[in-house]
């Protein structure tokens, strides 16, 4: 399996659990509290994937960028959560505004 796959099937996983699991349980419609929860997430993912590859060098492509670890970590955690967010928000009635 890629270093790319396994970071994606990371996150996805994460984000999974996050938002169908410890949210919902945890947060609510708190849009703070989703905030920090999330926060806590993608500081996860960062830390997993940080604990392999901190130091080596390697490259990973993203489209046609190649990164490093930390930001292919970070922006396909942002795009993995953003549709799953979205249908969160809509399902819990999150209020964004307060």
């Amino acid at each position: 399996m890629s270093a790319e796959i396994f970071i994606l099937f990371l996150n996805l996983a994460i984000v999974l659990v996050a938002y169908c699991s410890v949210y919902p349980k945890l947060a609510g419609n708190n849009a703070n509290r989703i905030a920090l929860f999330d926060l806590i997430a993608s500081g996860f993912a960062l830390f997993v994937v940080g604990s392999k590859y901190w130091g080596t060098g390697e490259q990973f492509t993203l489209l046609f960028l190649d990164t490093n670890w930390f930001w292919f970590t970070l922006i396909c955690y942002g795009l993995v959560e953003a549709p799953i967010a979205y249908w969160y928000i809509k399902k819990h009635k999150v209020n964004l505004y307060e």
